[in-house]
């Protein structure tokens, strides 16, 4: 949990009710100049009311040029971001024909495959030629090739499972599977800070869901066991079945998850485990497999194992891993798989030349030594952020790292600071986090090298000085300079 000093919560508070009274008083003028002005939706019910979208009319577009940037390039390490101007206060953005070259802190690029790559590429365009871009059909109509099936038996030798399905959509991946995988009578134990595709997931499946505090094992185990004690709500027979859903690294804290402890607890009640890697999967581990290899855990004690391709493998879509029946189950009843177009052939093939090259079947190291540099860019960039007294979440070894801002004032400040000296950053705010928690969330990549973070520090150093986020004191600069001695002896 994140402790929010007391100065500082204040002050936020008070920041957003400022911003909250001015939008009020705002609204209350705009009626009148509706009501003067012509409306040709008479007798229909507003789409939009008032409240419904205060947020986005006062506070969001005040600053949304600080989101939703077109990029003019592939996102690697460094990209050309296209330029926009306002004329009517960030109401609406036009774009320019200019770009900037800028840093890239912000694309999930986790292991530079996203860009051009030796062995990758010049597949995934031979594969262009022969396929076509899409196979216009669902995987149960025409649209199965035997790339799907190759890929489909990567991803399960990968990571380590019997079986694999692949999808189109990462999102898709969990909200469409979930409604599938249990109903009504079952229950869903859910981690406080999974990804909205786990929540509307869950939702759809019309299972009842109960949530445990963030990567807290203790309170899991106290909510089994009172949900297996209590039964099912009104009835109280036993549950027809249990899914603990967690996340191997949480994308806005970037935080692992606690697995050992969490699959004991699975075990000690036998309910079933859900395990989303969607940023976590070729990111960490020895050879790329995630957070099992990573923590220690044995796969085949994972019952459901869910991860992306839109992060280290630079292409689209997802996947679940689990047993052989459980895989077929899901091709016979799953929407995705019936009725959305499948994945593009060549991104599949950019997924499986990936895997290859992770695991130096392309005839090289560089999956060895892509991996050693996201460990080593990720632990470096993390620790000297800490010394500057940056408020930083997550675990070492997790190529996410956000730095806390909190006040809204600060989230454009710092956002356009560091575009002005050509380091984009995302920064996130309500409603992908609580109201209080604004940060903003850098991504390292493999493909960043020591000059391209050093150059990172530097910007990020000054801006939050002049924005004023560096919520601890840094350590002196003589002691940063011998430890830096220290790692170049």
């Amino acid at each position: 949990m994140i402790a929010i000093p007391y100065l500082t919560a204040l002050t936020t508070y008070f920041s957003y009710g400022l911003l909250f009274a001015f939008g009020q008083v705002r609204d209350f003028f705009r009626k009148f100049i509706d009501w003067w002005s012509s409306n040709n939706l008479q007798g229909y019910a507003p789409i939009c009311l008032g409240l419904e979208d205060f947020y986005v009319r006062r506070l969001y577009l005040r600053i949304q040029d600080c989101f939703n940037r077109p990029i003019a390039s592939a996102p690697d390490a460094w990209f050309d971001v296209v330029e926009r101007y306002s004329n009517d206060y960030n109401k609406t953005l036009k774009l320019t024909s200019n770009t900037s070259r800028c840093l890239n802190l912000g694309s999930y690029n986790y292991l530079g495959f996203a860009a051009a790559d030796e062995y990758c590429t010049p597949r995934a365009i031979q594969t262009l030629k022969k396929y076509s871009p899409s196979t216009c059909s669902s995987r149960v109509d025409g649209g199965t090739t035997a790339l799907h099936n190759e890929l489909e038996e990567c991803v399960a030798n990968f990571v380590g499972k019997p079986a694999a399905i692949v999808f189109g959509m990462g999102y898709v991946t969990n909200s469409a599977i979930l409604p599938v995988l249990i109903g009504k009578g079952g229950l869903i134990v859910s981690d406080s800070l999974n990804h909205n595709s786990i929540v509307n997931g869950a939702r759809g499946s019309g299972a009842s869901i109960c949530v445990f505090q963030h990567n807290t094992p203790s309170h899991l185990d106290e909510v089994l066991r009172e949900q297996i004690a209590e039964g099912q709500p009104r009835t109280r027979r036993p549950w027809k079945k249990i899914i603990v859903i967690v996340e191997g690294i949480y994308s806005m804290e970037g935080e692992l998850c606690k697995l050992p402890e969490i699959i004991a607890i699975c075990k000690k009640y036998k309910v079933y485990t859900y395990l989303d890697e969607a940023h976590s999967i070729g990111a960490v581990g020895k050879s790329g497999r995630g957070v099992c290899e990573l923590l220690g855990v044995d796969t085949a004690d994972v019952d459901i194992m869910m991860g992306t391709f839109t992060k280290s493998f630079g292409s689209c879509g997802g996947y679940i891993a689990g047993s052989k029946d459980l895989i077929q189950y899901l091709k016979y009843t799953c929407p995705a798989h019936l009725y959305a177009t499948s994945i593009s052939p060549p991104a599949a093939e950019q997924i499986i030349s990936s895997i290859k090259v992770l695991l130096g079947e392309d005839g090289s190291n560089r999956g060895a030594q892509k991996l050693a540099r996201i460990r080593e860019n990720s632990n470096f960039f993390r620790s000297e952020l800490q010394k500057m007294g940056f408020e930083v979440l997550g675990d070492n070894d997790s190529p996410v790292m956000p730095i806390m801002l909190y006040n809204p004032a600060k989230i454009p400040a710092f956002s356009r600071e560091c575009l002005k000296q050509n380091v984009a950053v995302v920064t996130v705010a309500f409603p992908a986090t609580p109201l209080l928690l604004a940060r903003a969330r850098i991504c390292i990549s493999a493909s960043h090298t020591r000059e391209d973070l050093q150059k990172a520090l530097d910007v990020i150093g000054r801006v939050g000085d002049l924005v004023g986020i560096k919520y601890f004191p840094a350590e002196p600069k003589k002691l940063q300079e011998e430890e830096r001695v220290l790692k170049l002896d």
